[in-house]
């Protein structure tokens, strides 16, 4: 009889010990019984005879992780300081007898670069780890493409990462067009049978270009050459559960154990990357046109002066795009006599107003009740509405220019990749005049004819208790007034009481990352290693308990700071409250040490925090 340590998929447990009698290499996945249950676990190494009884394995499957996968699950498991169950529910193993690894030949390029693209590509060749410093416009995605065909040229194959809302039509139709039956797309939108043709193609060594969201990372891909990371700056690329990994990070690891080289690119990079990691500076776009930049003093609101601007274009037979930050119509309902604000009932937060649907609804837990007409505090029928989302956006556009046709482009409305392509088909085809939306409006979308854009909730983004409050609403400005100005010369408005800040940066964000730097020595990444620990149960005073003993534990290393132990900002999410112990050091190690030492029952690690509320 021969003894194995295996670890369940998905279970934050450590590994369990199982008996075969038959010889099973590292790396099998296999169905056990586990609490009762029939559960997959993967091997992870033959082990000694235990002192108790164990359970016989129930079967061998025909998938197994390379050893490639096992060693990233165990970095993921360390770093990110969860169980190896976690880390290999990630990962899509591959499958025994389907890699075929088909040749390919690619057809004659018809891409051709600049002499500026041309540098830029030499450059993230020459570098295993490198930062394509690009501005919206200039030419990332042919350099990509160039990069794609020379390593295909080679017989390796390519991860092409971007955040799920950059996965757009037009990218797709684009990379379809010039690699063919070599690109397959991954994301959480596609229905089981096109994941199912997606692996498919992917286990027979058909797609060679593997363009998705961070999932695809963890696709049984052999024969890897090359990873991009698009848009390397986004927040999607973090995790926002467990295990909260950030892809960008991953891929950097990835590159390391595969020894291959990764790009990441941005027209608004993060400082850790542009600190960390040698970068080569793309300037101008593919279009001359100018813009204007207007900047109001006001809070959220379409004023006279952006009604005139939206009319004048709508006028021209011309588009306009309006950003804001929040959905549905007002961000909060607030009564106007005695200040109560209407909260989701099972989270510390204000709900947000859909009239559409008639209804509250909290963006955290998704609790919705009816509007109500009366304040539950002082009986006022007075309700007021704060904080202007987009559908309400939407509809008072609609009062003043009842002749156009105005969009709505955020996640109650785009809930489909099908519902994606046909708003942006409208939209570019003139069929509608005016997109309203969230951080969707920005991403790697092609607007032929936008002359306006009206950028709002700038000084929300730059008043938010965040280390990167700064960065993250000048990226959004760039990123939104980017995509304006494509053909013809444009306006931007921006609604803000910092107009100092923006006006001082826009156009210099190598600037701005410098006095960044400043800003964040000797306290915040890149600089200094964070890591935030949740403390969540129903019970109030259980989450605190566990919090105070793990805390107490923590005060006896001294390489780690402890910054706060408190309740979080939003102290209730889906009827559990919530506290945190924020820790600093100056190494990973550090804090990775101390945290596995003092680990209490409760205790959820997010290395690397992006997110504070």
């Amino acid at each position: 009889m021969y003894y194995y340590k295996v670890s369940i998929i998905g279970s934050p447990l450590e590994s369990f010990t199982y008996q075969s009698s038959q010889t099973i290499i590292s790396g099998t996945l296999l169905s056990v019984e586990f609490n009762s249950r029939k559960k997959e676990g993967v091997v992870v190494e033959q082990t000694q005879k235990p002192d108790f009884e164990t359970n016989d394995i129930l079967e061998i499957l025909d998938s197994f992780y390379s050893q490639k996968q096992m060693q990233l699950a165990q970095f993921i498991a360390s770093y990110y300081i969860c169980s190896l169950g976690d880390a290999f529910s990630l990962m899509t193993p591959f499958q025994k007898q389907k890699s075929e690894n088909r040749a390919f030949s690619l057809a004659p390029s018809q891409i051709t670069l600049s002499k500026q693209q041309q540098n830029a590509l030499q450059f993230l060749q020459q570098h295993k780890v490198s930062l394509l410093f690009g501005d919206t416009g200039s030419g990332k995605t042919e350099i990509y493409m160039k990069y794609f065909e020379a390593i295909i040229a080679e017989s390796k194959r390519v991860i092409f990462l971007m955040p799920e809302i950059s996965l757009t039509p037009q990218m797709t139709k684009r990379l379809e067009e010039h690699f063919n039956a070599s690109f397959v797309m991954w994301h959480s939108k596609l229905t089981p049978l096109q994941k199912k043709k997606a692996l498919e193609k992917i286990y027979s060594g058909e797609a060679k270009i593997i363009a998705g969201a961070r999932s695809a990372l963890f696709l049984p891909i052999e024969d890897l050459g090359l990873i991009v990371v698009d848009e390397e700056h986004d927040d999607s690329y973090k995790s926002a559960s467990r295990p909260r990994y950030n892809a960008r990070d991953i891929a950097i690891y990835m590159g390391k154990l595969y020894d291959i080289p990764v790009v990441l690119g941005s027209a608004t990079p993060s400082l850790s990357s542009y600190v960390k990691f040698p970068h080569i500076r793309l300037k101008g776009g593919y279009y001359n046109s100018n813009k204007t930049f207007v900047y109001e003093r006001s809070t959220e609101a379409l004023t006279p002066l952006i009604v005139e601007n939206l009319k004048k274009t709508f006028e021209k037979k011309e588009q306009s795009i309006v950003f804001l930050p929040t959905r549905a119509n007002f961000k909060y309902l607030i009564c106007g006599d005695c200040g109560h604000t209407f909260t989701c009932a099972f989270c510390s937060v204000g709900m947000s107003l859909h009239q559409e649907k008639r209804a509250l609804q909290c963006h955290y837990c998704n609790f919705t009740q009816a509007i109500p007409q009366i304040c539950p505090e002082c009986s006022s029928h007075n309700l007021v509405s704060s904080r202007l989302g987009t559908a309400q956006a939407v509809k008072n556009i609609a009062e003043f220019l009842p002749q156009a046709t105005i969009e709505q482009f955020d996640r109650d409305t785009i809930t489909t990749a099908n519902k994606l392509k046909k708003a942006l088909e409208r939209f570019n085809n003139k069929e509608s005049d005016i997109l309203v939306g969230t951080q969707m409006l920005s991403k790697g979308h092609d607007y032929h004819d936008v002359t306006l854009a009206v950028v709002l909730g700038m000084d929300n983004m730059l008043n938010m208790p965040d280390y990167r409050s700064r960065e993250k609403a000048l990226s959004s400005l760039i990123q939104v007034a980017g995509r304006s100005g494509r053909a013809k010369d444009a306006k931007v408005i921006v609604q803000t009481f910092n107009e100092a800040f923006f006006q001082a940066y826009y156009g210099k964000y190598e600037a701005f990352l410098e006095d960044e730097k400043l800003f964040r020595a000797e306290l915040y990444p890149p600089f200094k290693k964070l890591c935030r620990i949740l403390f969540a149960h129903k019970n109030g005073r259980k989450a605190q308990e566990s919090m105070r003993a793990m805390q107490e534990k923590l005060q006896a290393f001294k390489t780690i700071e402890i910054v706060g132990a408190k309740k979080c900002a939003i102290e209730k999410v889906a009827n559990k409250y919530r506290f945190e112990i924020l820790l600093r050091a100056d190494k990973s190690t550090d804090i990775i040490k101390a945290v596995r030492a003092c680990m209490v029952p409760l205790a959820e690690v997010d290395m690397d925090p992006i997110e504070f509320a």
